[in-house]
């Protein structure tokens, strides 16, 4: 039985990529070796490297203004090192509360400067995307989070900022075209639509760095990685290599323009669904709806299970919602096809048919 897998992460990837990683695994490039006990100061894996920053730079007409990263450490690292590199103890951030993991920034970056938080939707359950909220001239950055996993919210509009702006692109990464100018930094765990998990791309501007008058670790300093390409210690060989082929993969379709089409087109499927179906409703803003991440109840007590189950015995896989949002979430990611949405949405017509 075909597996569907709605994880929402780390996310499914391209079938073509999984062939080809598990072959590097065993021969990478004919070298004899495997892609797994390669030395990082190779040329056949400082290819790689340079590759990956090719097709990101590529994809995003990323300027030289701008460094790509490769690191590890997770998103959940950058929340440390965002304001560790760009905020003074004395001076300010503003930040967007619209999920855990923004709210999570904020607390890690509370350590750093002053925090302050502009804009939050916390009091609805994260429901909707903030839009009416002024950014001080005063603060140093302004920091959000441009989709939200686990409450089904997205920016559909990257709000024009004053001051440099800072996101955290996790699980919408290479999904849409986006205008990298309009950024000072931005990083994404890779695990949801470029990669396996432990891989983090930062892409910053280059001049923002070195003001804070800190004496910042080594490791935790921007600046220590810029010049060595992500190389200044082993990197995350095997994960950096998964990214690479997946943006080989992206650019073959035709780039982030065809990828957004795409994915509009699947998340439009499902909502549709959602919408016409007496049994189910969305959880969150109609105007804010993620294509990443789609979110949904049952309209009826006691049929959830019962969902669950048929779901589970048609090989759907990983559609349980959240904890604190309850029912189900499908993740539809780059890699998904829409044949497997597709296998969702009718299957959600069956079950309305077997309730009458």
């Amino acid at each position: 039985m075909k597996i569907h897998n709605f994880s929402a992460g780390p996310g499914i990837l391209p079938q073509e990529v999984m062939q080809k990683a598990a072959e590097a695994c065993i021969n990478f490039n004919d070298t004899g070796l495997s892609l797994l006990e390669m030395s990082h100061r190779s040329k056949a894996f400082e290819a790689v490297m340079h590759e990956a920053e090719s097709l990101v730079r590529e994809l995003l007409q990323v300027s030289e203004d701008y460094a790509v990263l490769f690191l590890s450490g997770g998103a959940s690292s950058q929340f440390f090192m965002v304001p560790l590199n760009l905020l003074a103890p004395d001076q300010k951030a503003v930040y967007s509360d619209t999920g855990v993991w923004a709210n999570k920034s904020i607390k890690e970056a509370k350590r750093y400067g002053q925090i302050e938080v502009i804009a939050s939707s916390k009091d609805a359950n994260y429901t909707f995307i903030p839009k009416e909220f002024d950014i001080p001239t005063d603060a140093k950055y302004f920091h959000i989070t441009t989709n939200n996993t686990i409450y089904g919210t997205e920016y559909q509009h990257i709000p024009k900022s004053p001051v440099p702006l800072v996101a955290d692109m996790s699980s919408n990464f290479m999904s849409r075209p986006v205008n990298v100018s309009d950024f000072d930094l931005i990083y994404a765990g890779a695990q949801k639509n470029v990669g396996p998990a432990g891989c983090t791309v930062v892409i910053v501007k280059k001049d923002i760095l070195g003001k804070t008058g800190r004496d910042i670790p080594s490791m935790l300093d921007y600046r220590t990685h810029i010049p060595e390409i992500s190389m200044y210690n082993t990197p995350p060989v095997f994960p950096i290599y998964v990214c690479m082929l997946t943006l080989r993969w992206i650019k073959s379709i035709g780039g982030l323009i065809p990828m957004e089409v795409r994915n509009i087109a699947k998340a439009k499927l499902l909502y549709d669904e959602i919408d016409r179906n007496p049994l189910f409703k969305g959880t969150t803003a109609v105007e804010d709806r993620s294509r990443m991440n789609v979110t949904f109840v049952t309209t009826r007590e006691g049929i959830e299970g019962e969902f669950m189950t048929l779901a589970q015995s048609h090989g759907i896989d990983g559609i349980k919602g959240h904890r604190s949002v309850g029912g189900f979430r499908a993740s539809i990611y780059n890699a998904m096809p829409q044949s497997s949405v597709q296998v969702l949405v009718d299957l959600m017509q069956e079950f309305e048919k077997s309730k009458g």
